[in-house]
Parts: structure tokens; sequence; C-alpha cells
């Protein structure tokens, strides 16, 4: 039983992501399946001729391909990632019957579409590995694929449900390993999946649910020792929505990283929400180094039409801990999102002076997403269309939203705003790749 995985992402911005998706299905596959063989491509790291000569070579019996983002989410270049994608099923159809299995993050915000305008045979929304398995295995036998959670057939049809596994891992190719640690500097891993929180744009409910899953800490810990081992790897970014939910499992997760002297670095996506000296401290002694806050905003009114859980105390409050534990900070915001005026802006502005030695990522509008609050109150009050697929970047900005006066007004402040359309390629050439630099490296981006 031949199975090939294929990542169809090709974007590399900031820097190229492991395809960690695939990693888990592999895993997952090879444990439960009985003689199943399964190769996983990167188009990262592969053109359409080559992968065209490997569907030959292979002879798979099933094809899954994996779509990460359906565009940039960027409303300064807007950039869509279909036609790519696209691409990469032709040649499949092309060269192979084999059947055709899609899924991923892109996926499971447009499933209807992606079932259509590919043409493929199967689709599974949200966490595939279990799901995947069973068709796998109905396929196999030539028994019926009813009944299977969060599948969809070529008619776009779904059989409803979702499916959720314990503690998955992650099956790590030696030669993506390799390259990824080479060209971004870091090796990824989820230490949880599912997102409980509210923001009103936001698509991570969508794609992994909102009940949160912990994965097994002893495997965790266990992957990261043997990728050290074996190729040096030594900076980790876990891709949890939010990595500080779960408090106990994540206090148990650093004690176990440093009773196991892993000697890491490592970054996360943080919440400025509920973070205490106790906390920081254990942290920062299992090898924390990054933090990414999904701030959004400094001004407590817009934070409360986005949904955010949090005021700009607890922004100031999570800032203070990682300065004192000499953790590099980034805030990444949205302006001009739904509910933000022109004062609300000039608040979040001035109230970036009170942060010392961070970096601001200020992204413009808000991507509008199926599914979303976003979506059904703009639907509701006429400023989107409910035909629309949304597929094509569409972006909400607010209409009194000014951003030369925006990026004045932050340039003013003397911090280290960074808007999504300023080139940071001479970056990244220079610290990565000649230098060999690891992790996010945005600290060298920073002001007082």
């Amino acid at each position: 039983m031949k199975i090939l995985l294929i990542s169809a992402n090709q974007c590399q911005e900031p820097y190229p992501v492991y395809p960690l998706g695939l990693a888990y299905l592999k895993a997952f596959l090879l444990r439960h399946l009985e003689d199943a063989d399964v190769e996983i491509v990167d188009m990262n790291l592969m053109d359409e001729p080559g992968l065209r000569l490997k569907i030959k070579e292979y002879d798979p019996d099933y094809i899954g391909v994996s779509f990460r983002n359906v565009d940039g989410a960027n409303s300064l270049v807007q950039k869509s990632f279909f036609s790519g994608y696209k691409r990469v099923v032709d040649v499949v159809r092309d060269v192979s019957h084999a059947p055709l299995i899609i899924g991923g993050p892109a996926f499971s915000i447009f499933p209807e579409f992606f079932m259509r305008e590919l043409d493929a045979d199967y689709g599974i929304k949200g966490e595939g590995e279990a799901s995947l398995c069973r068709l796998i295995e109905a396929l196999h036998s030539r028994k019926p694929v009813s009944g299977i959670p969060a599948l969809y057939d070529r008619g776009g049809k779904c059989g409803g449900g979702v499916s959720y596994i314990d503690s998955p891992a992650a099956s790590y190719e030696g030669y993506l390993t390799e390259y990824y640690w080479k060209a971004s500097g870091m090796l990824n891993i989820q230490t949880k999946r599912g997102c409980p929180y509210s923001c009103i744009y936001c698509t991570y409910p969508l794609i992994d649910g909102c009940k949160v899953r912990t994965m097994d800490i002893g495997m965790i810990v266990d992957t990261i020792l043997r990728a050290k081992r074996d190729y040096g790897v030594n900076y980790w970014f876990f891709t949890d929505s939010v990595f500080n939910i779960r408090d106990d499992y994540n206090m148990a997760l650093a004690q176990a990283l440093i009773d196991n002297h892993v000697d890491i670095s490592w970054g996360a996506y943080f919440s400025p929400l509920g973070l205490t000296e106790e906390k920081m401290a254990l942290f920062k002694a299992s090898g924390l180094s990054h933090m990414e806050f999904g701030t959004e905003s400094f001004c407590d009114r817009t934070l409360a039409a986005y949904g955010k859980a949090f005021g700009f105390d607890d922004v100031l409050k999570a800032s203070g801990l990682a300065l004192k534990y000499n953790v590099y900070y980034a805030h990444f915001l949205i302006l001009g999102g739904y509910g933000e005026t022109h004062m609300q802006l000039e608040q979040t502005i001035e109230n970036s002076r009170y942060l010392r030695h961070t970096v601001i990522f200020p992204y413009v509008g808000m991507r509008i997403y199926p599914g979303t609050w976003l979506h059904e109150h703009l639907v509701a009050q006429g400023l989107c269309l409910s035909t629309d697929d949304l597929v094509k970047p569409a972006f909400y900005v607010a209409e009194d939203f000014d951003l030369e006066y925006a990026k004045a007004a932050a340039c003013a402040t003397g911090k280290a705003w960074f808007f999504p359309d300023t080139p940071q390629d001479r970056l990244v050439e220079t610290l990565r790749l000649k230098k060999n630099k690891k992790g996010p490296l945005w600290e060298y981006l920073r002001k007082a």
C-alpha cells in the first residue's frame, strides 16, 4: 500500500516552514495501516517536472495533497496561492489515476471551493489523521466510506462531525530536517491543538476546533532530543495557535525540558493574558527565547471590538516580564480592523511608546474568512455578499483608516514598527544564510 503525501505550499516568507501536518499524518498511517509505505514530497524542494517524475517512479496507490495557506493574508501585498496549488494537482491528475485526497488548513476554510475547482476524489476538513486512515482502509478493502468524520466527496458533500486523536506523533524526514534547519533556522512542533478564544477574524477554531487537546510531553521531549542528536537542531518553535493556555500542562512541559537537560532555545505564539513571574521564570529556564504576541491593538476599546480577552494593562505586564527575563518579544497588530476608529488608532500608536526593546509588526485591515464572526456581521450589514466564496483575498479596512498617517505616526514614536510592505529580504540573507543565525531573527530589528 503506497501512499504519497504532497505539501503543495511554496511560500517561503518570512521563512520556509516544515510541512508539519504531513509529518503527523505519516507517523499515524505507518502506525495504524499494515504494510503501508508512505513518502512525503515537499514543493518547497521540488519543481513540477520533479513531481511528475516522482509520481511515475513511485506509482502510489493513494495521493494526498495538503494546502497550507490560501494567500499571504496581507492587504498591502496581496497574493493568492491557489494557482500554484492547481498546477500541483494538474500534475498529479496528468500522471496518476490514484485516488486524490486533499486537506490542510486552506482546504479546511474553503472545502467546497477546493473540492469543486480541483476535482478531488475526497477531502478531509480539520484534523486529518484518523479520517485519512479510515478512508484509505475503506478504499483498499473496497468498503463504503460513509460515516467517516469530516470527509468530503466529489459532490462537495460532507459526512459531518470531527475526528480527534490522542497524542499524535510526528515523523520527521532527514533531508527535510536538514533543509529547514538551514533555511529557516528552526524546526516546528505542536504541543497542543485547538483554540478556545473567540477573536472575530480568526480561523484557528475552524481549522483545529475549539476543544484544546494537549500532546504527550514525553513524546515531545524525545522528538526534540532525537533531532538535536541527529541533526544538531537546537531551536524549536511551538506552533500552537496560542501557547499559554492549559497552564498546568505548559509548566509540566517546561519542567520536563529542564529535567531531561534538553538545552534548546524555543519560541511560541503567546497571549498577553495570564502571564506571571512563576511561569516566566520556568519558561525561561526551559529555554524560552522568543515570544510572539498576537496583541492586535494597544487600545482597550479596539481589543474589545476584536474579541480579545485582555487589555493594554495585560500587554504592559507581559512585555515587562519578557524584558525582565531577557526574552525577545514582538507584538503583531491589526490596524484599521473592524470597530477601530481613527482616535483608537492614535491611542494604539501613542501607547507603543510605553513598550521598550520590542518589535511591532502591524497588518492593515482584517482578512475576511467564511465562518468567522467578522464575515457573518459584514454579510448582515450588506458589506459583504453571502455568495462570495472569499478565496480571492478580501479585506475589511476601516473607512477612515489612513495608511500614510499610520506609517508617519508610528515612525514618530521612535519604536521599531515594520509594516508588511517593508522589505526584509536582506536581513534574512545576511543573518540566516551568511552568518547561520537561528531563530526568528526579528530581534535584530529592535529599538530602545
